[in-house]
C-alpha cells in the first residue's frame, strides 16, 4: 500500500516523478482520493511556511508546486468521478498590458495545493475578462498580478468592475513587484499579498478558510 507520508515527502522536494508515480499507485489500490489529495495539500502548507521563515526560496517552491499540479492531474479523474469539488474558486491573471507570468502561475498552483479550484486567465487581462470568468466559474476570489507600475494601475478596473458587476461577495486579491498593501487598500482591494506563500494565507483569511 502507498505511504501517504512519502507522496508528502516527494511533492515537498519537488520529485514530479516520485509524486505521480505514487499517486498512480494510490488510484489503482483504490485509496481515497481525498486523503491523497490531503497529503499533498499538507506537503504545499509546509512548503509555503518553510518560504515564509526564509528557508526555501522561489525556485524550491516552484519546483514543489510543480510537482503538486502533476500529480493532481492524475487525481482529479477520481476526484471528478468521486463527486469531490473544491468549496471555493478563485479567477487569476496578469493585468492587462502585462506579459509577466512566472508570479501569477506560482501563486495560481498554491491556491491550488490549498484545495481552491483555480481558473487561470494568463496575462494581458482586461477587467472585463475578470468579470466574465468570475461569473462564469461562479468564483468567490480574483487574484490580480502585475509586475510593472505603467500596467498596475489598471488593478483599480478591475475592482471596480467586480463590484459593479453584482456577482455578490467576490474578493479581490492583487500582488506582484511594485503593488503595496497601501495601494491595495487605495483602490479598495480586499487584500495583498507580496508572495505566493502569503497569497494562500491571505485567501484562507478573506475567504474564511480554517
Amino acid at each position: 500500500m502507498v505511504d501517504l507520508e512519502v507522496l508528502k515527502a516527494a511533492v515537498e522536494a519537488g520529485d514530479r516523478a516520485t509524486a505521480v508515480r505514487l499517486t498512480r499507485e494510490a488510484v489503482d489500490e483504490g485509496l481515497d482520493p481525498r486523503t491523497v489529495l490531503d497529503a499533498m495539500t499538507a506537503a504545499m502548507g509546509v512548503i509555503g511556511r518553510r518560504f515564509q521563515a526564509g528557508e526555501i526560496f522561489v525556485p524550491e517552491m516552484l519546483i514543489s508546486a510543480r510537482a503538486m499540479k502533476e500529480a493532481t492531474a492524475v487525481l482529479e479523474p477520481v476526484l471528478v468521478a468521486a463527486g469531490v469539488r473544491p468549496e471555493h474558486t478563485a479567477v487569476i491573471g496578469t493585468i492587462r498590458g502585462d506579459l509577466h507570468d512566472i508570479g501569477k502561475s506560482l501563486v495560481g498552483m498554491m491556491w491550488k495545493g490549498a484545495g481552491i479550484e483555480v481558473v487561470d486567465l494568463g496575462t494581458n487581462v482586461g477587467a472585463d475578462r475578470f468579470v466574465e470568468a468570475a461569473r462564469a466559474s461562479g468564483a468567490q476570489l480574483v487574484g490580480v498580478s502585475a509586475l510593472l507600475t505603467t500596467t498596475m494601475v489598471g488593478m483599480r478596473d478591475v475592482v471596480a468592475a467586480v463590484r459593479a458587476a453584482g456577482l455578490g461577495d467576490v474578493k479581490v486579491l492583487v500582488g506582484g513587484a511594485p503593488v503595496t498593501a497601501e495601494y491595495a487598500a487605495s483602490i479598495g482591494a480586499d487584500g495583498y499579498a507580496p508572495d505566493a506563500a502569503t497569497a494562500v494565507d491571505v485567501a484562507r483569511a478573506v475567504l474564511r478558510i480554517a
